[in-house]
């Protein structure tokens, strides 16, 4: 297991980062937490330590939530997300995890723009289902290079303005089966080891301590402050990845 203790100092935040996430509760924040690992070990490594995480969080983030999850919601986003860790399949050694970075924190940054420049209007029509699609493919494509699959599918489900736990309990299972299909990918490509395993089961109380917490936030916040702080996760992983892309 990896023993250095800078990487900790990198991990504890990022796990309790990403288990906040995973709760719905400041979502896109956890888009930020490889980056992070990533100042102590290399992406891939980061992303395999941070699957058997994932698995923890989207067992605790279904049982609190999946009935309230938008059902019709999910047969659009569900198969696109699920063609997204394909295409993360194959072009896992083609795409850099830098290009990538760079590509999802710049649309992330122009949504942000889009929706402060150009707020909804009240009588403002959905967005396109072609739309959700293409945004569910990128979310499945990034969530398996860098589990940054938030802000795309994000960018398609917050204009629908739904309730904090309807919008929690949708994004918990979008996301629980979009991370279980990444196991075998994962193993086929050699980042499913012993060593990074072990340094998972280390962090592994770190999981259910963060989703605990997100929670019972989504359950006491008021709508409107909910999705402030859903943006602000939006744009500080935005930023952070555009900045890791080009530096």
């Amino acid at each position: 297991m990896i023993d250095d203790p800078w990487f900790y100092a990198a991990a504890v935040p990022a796990v309790l980062l990403m288990g906040l996430s995973k709760s719905g509760f400041g979502a896109g924040f956890g888009s930020l937490a490889v980056p992070i690992m990533a100042l102590a070990i290399p992406v891939p490594q980061a992303a395999a330590i941070m699957l058997p995480l994932l698995a923890v969080m989207d067992v605790l983030g279904v049982i609190a939530y999946a009935k309230a999850a938008d059902r019709s919601l999910l047969r659009l986003l569900l198969p696109a997300g699920l063609v997204g860790t394909v295409l993360g399949t194959l072009l896992f050694g083609v795409l850099s995890a830098r290009s990538v970075a760079a590509i999802v924190g710049a649309l992330t940054l122009v949504f942000l723009a889009q929706r402060l420049l150009f707020p909804p209007r009240a009588d403002a029509r959905a967005p396109r289902r072609w739309l959700g699609v293409v945004l569910g493919v990128a979310s499945g494509f990034t969530s398996f290079v860098a589990h940054a699959g938030a802000p795309p599918v994000s960018a398609y489900v917050l204009p629908l303005r739904l309730p904090p736990v309807t919008f929690s309990a949708t994004m918990a299972v979008f996301f629980a089966v979009v991370n279980a299909s990444k196991w075998g990918p994962y193993a086929w490509l050699g980042l499913i080891d012993l060593r990074n395993m072990a340094t998972a089961l280390v962090l592994m109380p770190l999981a259910p301590l963060g989703v605990w917490v997100g929670v019972r936030l989504v359950r006491h916040v008021r709508p409107d402050w909910f999705y402030r702080l859903v943006y602000l996760g939006m744009f500080l992983t935005g930023v952070k990845l555009l900045w890791d892309g080009l530096a």
